[in-house]
């Protein structure tokens, strides 16, 4: 299936998933879609194994957290952010490294005070290798944590073969 790309998510300085200056983080780029889903693309290296050759289960979760937690972004004009209340996962298929993969994610429910969504990790040859879905609060950033936008260098970072369109 091609997913139309209609923009792309803000990166961090220092966020173990989109941090670009974090030495051990997978520096995944987040793209949203015309369907308001949002695609994540990443390729872990042996930093982030747990058995020689597959991605930790933990890392697993946390790009799952993150893209269903972001999908939320699609839908508002201001940024919501989402704290995870709950997070299960059922893995199908071990996750290799150093291969480019491709996380998506969407909103399945919506009320004024938390969202629900789904999302799967999608493997190089189109196999589904996790699946995931999660609750999570609708909190404003500063009851969260004291962010500085500039100091931790939140904003669009266009990469040269930011893609127009991914084929999931």
């Amino acid at each position: 299936m091609i997913h139309k790309i209609n923009g792309k998510q803000k990166n961090s300085k220092l966020c173990f998933v989109c941090g670009l200056k974090n030495d051990f983080g997978i520096h995944a780029h987040f793209y949203s879609t015309e369907s308001q889903e949002l695609i994540a693309i990443f390729t872990p290296s042996e930093e982030h194994q747990s058995y020689p050759g597959r991605l930790h289960g933990g890392i697993a979760s946390a790009i799952l957290d993150e893209t269903i937690g972001r999908a939320i972004l699609n839908k508002y004009e201001s940024e919501v952010w989402g704290v995870t209340i709950e997070l299960n996962l059922k893995f199908k298929k071990p996750i290799p490294l150093n291969q480019p993969l491709k996380v998506i994610g969407r909103i399945t429910n919506e009320n004024s005070r938390m969202f629900e969504g789904t999302g799967e990790i999608v493997l190089q040859n189109g196999d589904i290798a996790v699946t995931a879905k999660g609750k999570y609060f609708k909190v404003p950033l500063e009851k969260i944590t004291d962010f500085d936008i500039e100091d931790n260098e939140w904003r669009v970072v266009e990469l040269e073969n930011d893609p127009e369109e991914i084929e999931i």
